[in-house]
């Protein structure tokens, strides 16, 4: 009798848990990432369709040098990049706060992050302590340790989609019902 109650509570708890998982994930998210994800988009962004000159120059450090630091020789290209960029800063974020399409707003903003972390390790030329190690005894490295944790947030929400108070959810229950 004993085990059987322990099993159902064991069982109770883990169902709370899977639960509440991904809206603590996306209050996460919200909390530490959505304004700065936020910030760097306004950072690239001069007008609705204009890149700044600072867009440039994050995503394409090394062009932008060997340019002199004209973009006049930037074409269609550079500013699809730049501006599918900012626009995915501003909507990925939103989507995964709001809990609407979260699987597939997170699985985009990994993809984000890894291309963000390439730019800034190849383009921007990170030293190793900027970049760090994993399995170290420090925890603030820029990129693996950082960048390790809001992967960990953002598979939480691809493998369990927004959880409770989430749009998704409450999209479902709506056509579930019907």
């Amino acid at each position: 009798m004993f085990k059987d109650l322990c099993s159902t509570k064991l069982a109770q708890t883990n169902a709370v848990a899977m639960n509440a998982l991904p809206l603590l994930a996306r209050l996460t998210f919200a909390a530490v990432l959505l304004r700065y994800f936020w910030a760097s988009a306004l950072t690239k962004l001069e007008g609705p369709l204009t890149p700044s000159f600072n867009a440039y120059a994050q995503i394409f450090p090394r062009k932008m040098e060997a340019a002199g630091y004209d973009i006049s020789g930037f074409g269609a290209f550079e500013w699809l990049v730049i501006m599918a960029g900012a626009y995915a800063e501003f909507l990925l974020p939103l989507l995964i706060t709001l809990g609407l399409a979260t699987r597939l707003a997170a699985l985009g903003m990994i993809g984000f992050v890894l291309v963000q972390s390439l730019t800034d390790v190849i383009g921007h030329g990170l030293d190793m302590a900027s970049i760090g190690a994993l399995f170290d005894r420090h925890s603030d490295a820029l990129i693996l340790d950082q960048r390790a944790l809001w992967g960990m947030v953002l598979l939480t929400l691809v493998g369990l989609g927004g959880g409770w108070a989430s749009l998704d959810r409450l999209i479902f229950n709506r056509l579930k019902h019907r």
